[in-house]
């Protein structure tokens, strides 16, 4: 640089980050921060592939995209050169206010304009200057594109700014000033272009996908370089005036920390192994069944011709389908370059539960970075991070609340001898990811993770850093287990999400015992219209089997039915029973459904073995329970005789019964010896559908539609027990028994219960009892009849097919269903628009315009939103008062209640593990709640709650009683709380 060259074009009084530093930090250094680590992340995150394909839309060669895509990156705060954000910092901002050059109209500074939408208007003017190709319309200009792109940063992208305004910004936001405000953002914009080096001018525009991914790395690039432990050693000292030599050297020192910074947040890619030879054996210690076996043959040389694409798996329960997705994971993730995996599951539990199993495969398969996040609503509250097993979390088990108290005062809960706990900073395992990933919407970025379902799909709603979700998923791995296990609301956005990933070809690999063919046809085509072939297919899937649609062709192999070594037939029976779950305090009455379970359960009784009956509300689960223990004291006097599981249990309580079930109820031991389990009954409601490995010799269950019922029905018998292992009653491990207890009314049709309420669709439960009846003589063939009997329950024509008499029967069983029908159809039609109108745009709608990532299809959906995602449940917080009037989050007395002061995060983990859901209805308004304690109002997991204080029942010393909204409570550690 020749003498005299070495000035000052931009103004180091603007500041860019101020908090919780030594002195204010110039904009100019933020914006080269953020340029530097994008570049690092640019390096650690994308696939030499997709490098190569965002260049090739931008017209660039790699390393002209490179410096060109991060000069955008450094940009995303230009917007700080403002009077509103600038005066923030009275004592900064006075210095330039009093500079005649920065103008600006009358009470500009006090303005409410925030500086990522302060960026968007200004950059669209400035990247013309330098000669970026202008278009039109607005939302397929370039300037405009990378501008929107650059002012949704902080997580919503704004509307399109037209041309006529965009060309005079000032006067359409004065928030912006004018004169040396404007030459300002021009002098950043300039330093910052010529230190990165990126003089290329680019000649394309950014797909939906690409602009996705970028976004991604600008997000992260930006919270890295915002963390105070990166910016404190690089504060410039006083007498620093941001010349020309002194920004260069500058940018040397972040592009060399940068690449540290990205590996200190285990920020990187997982490794997956060449699907060349790879075998079965190769993953997992045991020898793979009928369908894993085929899926290890057939699907490498398919994924070799086709690249990445859609794998779908449909199989009975415990035939192995989650190992078979892990090696379909691994072929797709090596051929589409994937840096990770994500497997999502329909419950909170099942995601703590599939954690480790996700984390053992990646120790043994996976290299390179392997940070691995639990990711759901109350993820921070789970301890399987900390490597304590579900349901065993050693400092607050449940019953170990009950213990004596110790001499001396009980702690106090707020303390750390009271079990306080932190996360530890160490890594607990090989594949744990550290502390910068757990903090807030980070998640997403480790290369793994194990959540909830609901996680994935905040990314096709338009909700604060949904783009950033996409992100996360555009280059993993998705798995989804229980596909089937979604209504209309949700399967329609699962549509949505399938055509963004289709789009990113990202690959895909779904699980399902019970998906019908309508459902599986408009998954598949979702993903191929995403990936660019919009003509329809239709498949017919097989059971059990697996089909792959390849993303780069669009084609749908071959269905592959697959046999199973588990086949097997139900023992059907049905019992059509009169409902009579509520009259517990009579005899029961013959024909009853309690008289059928007595009769029914009378051989687990007698010559002992296990059952499981599964109710549909809790609260018939609860009468169950207690119906049951009086028809069989002697089964009900020793523990284990007869369990109950539900929902309305506290949390932790609910953990160690569901750890008790398993020990029960779950698959044997190696080397254990074969004997028949003594006599158990487990009452349960619909939790133990999904992902809980029981097995039982008998299955009771109450009617529900089929395809639940069948879910239901692979808990029978589900593994070998060898010769001797079962009572003689259920030696035949080849039939094992299922029996439905179907309601009617006093002529013999069936009658859903008023106490079920809509918890299942009417229409559903009479289709599937009139199947149920056509099946009770052959019994159910496993897999044979399933994917028969799935479908025809859906059937358009299902009444066409029921006895002649019924048909002919105007006010009989075909009218009644097709009224019946129409309203299911209704509902389902609701929900599906509902989610059409809330879901954001597909990506070939986007067109350019990125404010269609952050708005639903329709106006108005921001209440449509809360309303229909916003589950009619509550949470409530029981308060035990003890003899002597101490109130304590615990029967024995244990445990005080914290109160004042902030709470550490073991203690708010510790009162919401004692929380316990119910219905919203069984809630008080929220003007006549008691109030938390004021320390809590900090913790939205805590603030919301409802305080129900209980005293002890002095008729019954293990109850206790309460008020909840008017009405009657009881509460005791075997029933759970139960309205009386």
């Amino acid at each position: 640089m020749g003498e005299g060259q070495d000035v000052a074009l931009v103004d180091v009084r603007l500041w860019g980050k101020e908090h919780g530093l030594g002195s204010p930090y110039p904009v100019i250094c933020h914006l080269l921060d953020t340029a530097a680590v994008f570049q690092a992340l640019w390096d650690a995150l994308l696939e030499a592939g997709q490098r190569r394909e965002i260049a090739a839309e931008l017209g660039l060669d790699e390393a002209a995209a490179r410096a060109v895509v991060a000069f955008w990156a450094g940009l995303h705060d230009l917007g700080k050169i403002t009077p509103p954000f600038q005066a923030q910092v009275p004592e900064v901002f006075s210095a330039v206010a009093g500079d005649a050059s920065y103008r600006a109209a009358a009470g500009a500074s006090a303005l409410k304009f925030r500086h990522e939408l302060a960026t968007h208007w200004a950059v669209v003017s400035l990247l013309a200057e330098i000669g970026y190709p202008v278009a039109r319309p607005q939302a397929g200009s370039l300037p405009h594109q990378v501008a929107q792109w650059l002012g949704g940063h902080h997580g919503c992208f704004a509307d399109v700014v037209p041309a006529r305004q965009a060309a005079a910004a000032g006067r359409y936001q004065p928030g912006l000033g004018e004169g040396g405000w404007e030459e300002q953002r021009r002098g950043h914009l300039l330093e910052l272009r010529r230190v990165v080096g990126a003089e290329a001018v680019p000649a394309g525009q950014l797909t939906a996908a690409t602009a996705v991914r970028l976004y991604g790395l600008l997000v992260l690039a930006d919270w890295l370089a915002s963390d105070t432990g990166w910016i404190t050693p690089l504060l410039p000292g006083p007498v620093w005036e941001g010349r020309a030599g002194q920004l260069e050297e500058h940018f040397g020192r972040v592009v060399e920390a940068a690449p540290g910074a990205v590996r200190a947040a285990r920020l990187g890619r997982a490794g997956f192994p060449s699907a060349d030879g790879l075998s079965f054996g190769d993953l997992f210690p045991f020898p793979p069944n009928v369908l894993q076996r085929d899926v290890a043959e057939v699907l490498p040389p398919a994924v070799a011709r086709e690249g990445s694409g859609l794998v779908v798996v449909t199989a009975p329960t415990g035939d192995g389908k989650t190992e078979a997705a892990l090696f379909a994971a691994t072929v797709l993730g090596r051929a589409s370059g994937a840096r990770g995996l994500y497997f999502a599951l329909p419950t909170m539990a099942t995601a703590d539960a599939m954690f480790p199993r996700v984390g053992s495969f990646a120790e043994r398969v996976l290299t390179g970075e392997r940070a691995l996040l639990l990711l759901h609503g109350a993820a921070w509250l789970s301890t399987v991070m900390d490597g304590t097993p579900v349901g065993q979390e050693a400092a607050d088990r449940w019953h170990l609340d009950h213990a004596p108290p110790s001499s001396g005062p009980p702690p106090r809960a707020d303390q750390p001898g009271a079990g306080d706990g932190e996360f530890s900073a160490e890594v607990a395992t090989a594949v744990e990811a550290d502390a910068w990933l757990r903090q807030n919407r980070r998640g997403f970025a480790a290369a793994l993770g194990a959540g909830t379902f609901d996680q994935v799909l905040a990314g096709v709603l338009p909700v604060r850093y949904n783009a950033l979700r996409l992100f996360g998923l555009a280059d993993k791995v998705l798995i989804v287990d229980e596909a089937h296990a979604y209504g209309p609301w949700m399967q329609s956005l699962m549509v949505r999400l399938l055509e963004w990933l289709g789009a990113f070809r990202a690959p895909v690999v779904l699980l399902s015992a019970t998906l019908t063919g309508r459902t599986v046809t408009a998954l598949v085509d979702a993903y191929r219209r995403g990936a660019g072939f919009t003509e329809p297919c239709r498949v017919r899937p097989a059971y059990p089997g697996w089909l792959f649609a390849g993303a780069r062709t669009g084609q749908v192999g071959e269905v592959r039915e697959v046999g199973t070594a588990r086949g097997r037939v139900l023992d059907l029976r049905v019992r059509s029973v009169v409902w009579d779950c509520d009259d517990v305090a009579v005899r029961p009455r013959a024909g009853g459904r309690r008289s059928a379970l007595r009769e029914v359960l009378a051989p687990v009784a007698e010559e002992g073995g296990t059952a499981l009956v599964c109710c549909t509300t809790v609260a018939e689960a609860q009468r169950t329970y207690r119906d049951l223990c009086r028809a069989f004291p002697e089964l009900a006097r020793r523990r284990g005789g007869i369990r109950l599981l539900h929902s309305r249990f506290p949390g932790l309580l609910r953990q160690e019964v569901t750890a008790e079930c398993q020990a029960a109820y779950g698959k044997p031991a190696a080397g254990t010896p074969v004997a028949v389990r003594p006599g158990s009954v487990l009452v349960a409601t619909q939790i133990v559908e999904q992902s809980l490995d029981f097995d039982f010799d008998l299955v009771v269950s109450d009617l529900a539609p089929l395809a639940l019922l069948l879910q239901r029905a692979g808990r029978g018998r589900r593994h070998a027990r060898g010769a001797g292992g079962r009572p003689a009653w259920a030696a035949c491990e080849q039939r094992p028994p299922l029996v439905v207890l179907e309601p009617v009314d006093c002529g013999g049709a069936t009658e859903p219960p008023r106490s079920w309420g809509d918890v299942y669709d009417h229409s559903l439960l009479l289709r599937s009892a009139a199947l149920l009846r056509q099946k009770a003589g052959s019994g159910i063939a496993v897999p044979g009849d399933v994917q028969d009997l799935v479908d025809a329950v859906y059937a358009e024509d299902f009444t066409e097919h029921l006895p002649q008499a019924a048909r002919a029967d105007a006010d009989g069983a075909a009218r009644r269903l097709n009224v019946l029908d129409q309203r299911r159809a209704g509902a389902r039609v609701a929900e599906e628009t509902l989610a059409a109108m809330t879901g954001i745009s597909p990506p070939y709608q986007v067109r350019g315009d990125l404010s269609r990532l952050s708005k639903g299809t329709a106006e108005g959906v921001g209440e449509l939103l809360t309303t229909r995602l916003g589950a009619d449940t509550g949470r409530v917080l029981l308060l035990f008062t003890q003899d002597d009037g101490r109130i304590t989050l615990d029967e024995a007395g244990v445990l005080a209640v914290p109160a004042g002061g902030r709470l550490a995060r073991a203690v708010v983990r510790r009162i919401v593990a004692r929380t316990v859901p119910v219905p919203g209805r069984w809630l008080p308004a929220a003007a006549v709640r008691p109030e938390v304690p004021e320390g809590w109002l900090a913790h939205s997991h805590l603030r919301d709650l409802v305080l129900v204080p209980l005293t002890r029942d002095p008729g019954d010393g293990s109850s206790w009683c309460g008020q909840l909204a008017g009405r009657a409570v009881q509460f005791t550690c075997v029933t759970g709380l139960e309205r009386i």
